[in-house]
């Protein structure tokens, strides 16, 4: 999205050389931060050792080791299978440093990039990584995967391959300056290993890849054991030294946090992120904790946190029109919810790129003023005059102000009060179900279902199998369901498949909501082709304004720290790191170990 600065320039043979740039590394925030000749990413140890185990738990199940495709539930960890063509620093912001790829080519109209893959690349079962590797797996993904690739990969004209190890992938053009970053993070799959098996299906059989890890032992819906490639043809790369360190990661499933989490306290599981105020608050007082066998922090995270919040499928006519959206969003009340179920831990959303200078403020001034007023006449008049604001209640849970707001919205929109409910012209009440995929989260859904309750709306929650929600999710058979769409610095082709026509009618997309919006679609491709870092923050911050006043969601709250626990077995880099967590550059420290398990089993 913004120009692609490349950091060690050596232009190629005979290819323009005075008008492409060859490098090994590329960042969409200015030159990167690494010289080029870089022995380590800064926050890790290169000399960490390797071996041990680590074991974590995961809320769900799996049934297939193919998680590009909307079939199947694949594990959190499988990625770790496939390398990718560059890597990024988790320490800086949108740059990615050449992995599988040695080079990485960009002309000076950004009309096409290369990338030369290292000859030492190899898959786990001795073949070469080659650029027909690279090309048949962007076509697969493409033609393929979930609607998520054709998205991403939408202002990509064709992939040519030049040699065993040069690919070239050609933009239809030079306005999406993102597409070198998004093409390098892509991973490249075995073609000679999936010829004659159908990527369409779910995979059930040991993938074989060119990662750090490799599928070890597993039993579908239950436990996965990756373990690390002694030979991994990587191991001493710049992007890698210092990282992967474990000999063996296990992921141990389970059907509710509340067993996984007194399955971290019994030690069956070594380190858990921990993502409910009151778990954090109340439940992590035990003995092991003080007698300080396992550790507990808040890292301090900078990173943008994106929105959460209670998603309304539009493409229900419930949801249809904008005053009944902004009418219950307006009930909810997340001050009375933020004292008493979640100790005062978090501040609440109101933008979709909070916590960061992308999100919109006050009222639309500059450039993002110039970009609004062009869908004047489509946009609501408000959102010239006044700033967005979410209601911000006593924290009682007598919302009186905010519910009658809603019920005066709620009547402009045709509904009226009858005999203590809220029904339509026809007498029908308005009744849909919120869905959900952990009980742990009923508490948060109740309260606001009694609010709702109150206007004489008939809300209940339905809470079923991690499985089961990813399945209705994705054919958008839901009324209202927690959705969270994830931001980075650089907002980028991600957009399209969050808010866009599209993806709206894509099943298996992350546009939960089903906006289809002209307006919206138009200032997606404004972020998306901004062709500096001030087009970018006012074309970013015009679309988050017009989706806020929109009222797909009713927003929730964000944190602003990592919450982790874990048992004393491990050794991690003394220097914090942007993302927070950077469990990858941990190490199992056998002493530290020894000495934490012995005390365990002997209960001192």
């Amino acid at each position: 999205m913004l120009a692609v600065a490349i950091g060690c320039a050596a232009p190629p043979h005979a290819r323009a050389a005075d008008e492409v740039t060859r490098a090994v590394g590329i960042s969409l925030m200015g030159k990167p931060a690494l010289p080029p000749d870089f022995k380590n990413f800064p926050y890790v140890n290169p000399d960490a050792p390797k071996g041990g185990e680590i074991t974590l738990g995961a809320v769900g199940t799996f049934d297939s080791f193919n998680p590009f495709i909307v079939r199947g539930t694949a594990p959190t960890d499988i990625s770790r299978v496939w390398d990718t063509l560059t890597r990024a620093n988790a320490d800086e912001a949108e740059a990615g440093y050449g992995h599988l790829a040695e080079w990485i080519e960009v002309p000076a109209d950004n009309t096409w990039v290369a990338f030369v893959l290292r000859p030492q690349a190899r898959f786990s079962d001795g073949k070469p990584v080659t650029a027909e590797d690279v090309a048949w797996t962007f076509d697969t993904l493409r033609e393929h995967g979930k609607p998520f690739y054709r998205q991403y990969y939408a202002d990509v004209k064709d992939v040519a391959t030049d040699g065993p190890r040069r690919v070239v992938f050609h933009f239809k053009s030079g306005g999406n300056r993102e597409l070198p970053m998004i093409l390098g993070q892509m991973p490249v799959l075995p073609k000679h290993w999936f010829a004659g098996r159908d990527f369409t299906r779910p995979l059930t059989d040991k993938p074989v890849g060119s990662g750090a890890y490799e599928v070890d032992s597993y039993e579908f819906g239950r436990t996965l054991t990756l373990s690390r490639v002694r030979d991994w043809w990587a191991k001493d790369l710049p992007t890698a030294r210092g990282l992967d360190n474990f000999d063996r990661r296990r992921t141990e499933y389970f059907r509710d946090s509340t067993v996984a989490l007194e399955a971290f306290k019994a030690g069956k599981v070594d380190l858990r992120q921990e993502n409910i105020a009151k778990e954090w608050a109340t439940a992590y007082d035990f003995p092991a904790v003080r007698k300080g066998w396992v550790k507990k922090e808040e890292i301090r995270h900078f990173m943008p946190t994106g929105m959460q919040g209670f998603a309304m499928n539009t493409r229900r006519k419930l949801f249809a029109d904008v005053r009944v959206r902004e009418a219950l969003a307006l009930v909810f009340d997340f001050e009375w919810a933020n004292a008493n179920l979640f100790y005062g831990a978090y501040a609440r959303t109101d933008s979709y790129f909070s916590n960061s200078e992308l999100a919109s403020t006050g009222l639309p001034t500059g450039d993002e003023l110039a970009l609004l007023e062009k869908f004047r006449d489509k946009l609501p008049p408000d959102l010239f005059t006044q700033p967005f604001k979410l209601p911000v209640t006593d924290g009682s849970g007598n919302n009186r102000r905010e519910a009658m707001r809603a019920l005066k919205l709620l009547e402009a929109a045709g509904w009226s009060v009858k005999s203590q409910k809220l029904v339509n012209a026809e007498g029908q009440q308005m009744s849909f179900e919120i869905l959900l995929d952990s009980p742990s989260f009923e508490r948060v859904a109740l309260p606001y279902v009694q609010w709702l309750g109150r206007l004489g709306i008939d809300a209940h929650v339905r809470t079923v199998d991690p499985a089961q929600y990813q399945r209705l999710t994705d054919a958008f058979d839901f009324d209202m369901a927690i959705a969270s769409f994830g931001q980075s610095d650089s907002p980028g082709n991600e957009q399209l498949g969050y808010w866009t026509c599209r993806s709206a009618k894509a099943e298996g997309s992350d546009n939960l909501m089903g906006v289809c919006d002209p307006v919206v679609d138009a200032l997606v491709d404004e972020v998306i082709n901004a062709r500096d870092r001030a087009r970018l923050v006012a074309a970013t911050r015009a679309l988050d304004r017009v989706l806020l006043w929109r009222w797909y969601l009713v927003p929730h709250w964000h944190l602003q720290n990592v919450r982790v626990a874990w048992w004393d077995l491990f050794g991690r880099p003394a220097q914090k790191v942007r993302i927070g967590l950077a469990l990858d550059s941990w190490w199992y420290d056998k002493a530290r170990a020894e000495a934490t398990i012995a005390a365990r089993n002997g209960g001192n």
